[in-house]
């Protein structure tokens, strides 16, 4: 790693808003050494067509064996053995295995089945704000956007009501490792533990009750081998945290920037047909996924003129590359009739966000929902205060405090 001061990448005041860091990085170029909240150092890639080119560069791969010793003695990854029993999922592979493994979730998920099940979604959405509708206030994520992309979830996977039921959104938390010395590692295991058991009688269930859905399918291909027990469950964990909880944060995040952007929220208020156009710069304005998950050069190597050693961590920031004014006319300025918007919110190349397809639809029927059944929408809290979450990939809000006008 270079002796280069290294920008570091945390702390409150960075989360609640890195778009000022991130215009100083695009700055001086497209390539930066940066510090983690782990310690460990890496490189970010800023700039809208560095990124592209970098998420598309043959060179990079995703597989955790290829990071060097120095990544891995400070980076916060997954301790074994549950690193090697929930880490070999799609995120993490490379072609071919990636390409074999992405084909199962891609197929469940295709625009025509997505569409014959909007209107299930639909209700969904409207059953979660028929008691918050009355009140006149409330915080949207307790009461909506932490529930909904769940209940979307398990309809789409298959994942039998007895056991949505029984899932604890806190096992999310596990994608954010703690390290050996922390007073907070033993509950950390614990939740690791906790999950394992669950994806275990998820697996228990669908192969003693297989169906037609993506669950039943993956149990399926392990029974004949094509998947390994490891990859079966990694599968499964990342369909549970990274089918949901991305789609949380980024409710959150559309929602923040209405609700302190006024004159957008009357405007997509009174016209709901921008809501396509609408939901595409809101996740090019603040998306969900701040940072790409790493990627590694097998050998050193030049990336836009600066040596990348072996095995160093290479990440993509999303979020500096949305915001690019070289790519995006009036880049930090949020625009619901916005088009075209070549916004890299799902990443690009082979590991394009397979679910880009529901989460659009997701977020196009939350807006919707939420702007029709609480009118007169304010946020009930300071800009200023709301706790953001101190993931290093992703964005968004814990809470989420509001007043509107109580309806029947």
């Amino acid at each position: 790693m270079t002796s280069e001061q290294a920008y570091p990448l945390y702390g409150p005041e960075f989360k609640r808003c890195p778009y000022g860091t991130y215009q100083q990085l695009r700055d001086k170029g497209e390539v930066h050494p940066v510090e983690f909240p782990s310690g460990v150092r890496g490189w970010l890639v800023t700039g809208y067509e560095a990124a592209v080119r970098t998420l598309t560069d043959p060179r990079l791969g995703k597989n955790h064996d290829l990071g060097n010793d120095a990544w891995r003695s400070l980076a916060a990854i997954m301790p074994e053995p549950q690193h090697s029993q929930l880490q070999v999922h799609l995120l993490h592979q490379d072609p071919p295995k990636h390409t074999f493994m992405r084909r199962f979730v891609t197929e469940a998920l295709n625009p025509r089945r997505l569409e014959a099940l909007r209107p299930q979604f639909q209700a969904m959405a409207d059953e979660l704000l028929d008691d918050l509708a009355p009140v006149g206030h409330g915080d949207l994520v307790e009461s909506f956007s932490a529930r909904f992309p769940f209940l979307v979830l398990s309809t789409v996977i298959g994942l039998p009501p007895h056991l949505a039921r029984r899932f604890r959104r806190e096992w999310c938390r596990v994608v954010q490792p703690v390290g050996p010395k922390s007073p907070h590692r033993a509950h950390y295991i614990g939740l690791l533990h906790g999950l394992q058991a669950y994806i275990a009688e998820v697996v228990a269930d669908r192969r003693a009750d297989p169906g037609d859905d993506l669950l039943a399918r993956l149990v399926e291909a392990n029974d004949d081998g094509r998947l390994s027990d490891e990859e079966l469950a990694s599968m499964i964990f990342q369909l549970l945290v990274a089918g949901q909880e991305p789609m949380t944060n980024q409710i959150n995040t559309a929602m923040v920037a209405l609700l302190t952007h006024p004159e957008a929220l009357e405007q997509l208020t009174a016209d709901p047909s921008l809501l396509p156009r609408a939901a595409e710069e809101l996740m090019r304005y603040d998306s969900a996924f701040e940072l790409t998950t790493w990627r590694f050069f097998g050998e050193d190597a030049d990336l836009f003129g600066t040596r990348i050693p072996a095995g160093d961590s290479v990440i993509v920031s999303l979020a500096a590359a949305n915001r690019d004014p070289a790519r995006f006319d009036r880049a930090d300025e949020l625009d619901l009739t916005r088009s075209p918007n070549p916004h890299i919110a799902f990443g690009h190349g082979i590991h394009f966000c397979p679910g880009a397809g529901l989460a659009r639809t997701e977020l196009q029927i939350a807006l919707e929902t939420i702007l029709r059944r609480l009118p007169h929408l304010k946020l009930a809290a300071d800009p200023g205060e709301l706790g953001w979450i101190p993931a290093v990939l992703g964005r968004g809000v814990e809470r989420l405090p509001v007043t509107f006008t109580a309806t029947p």
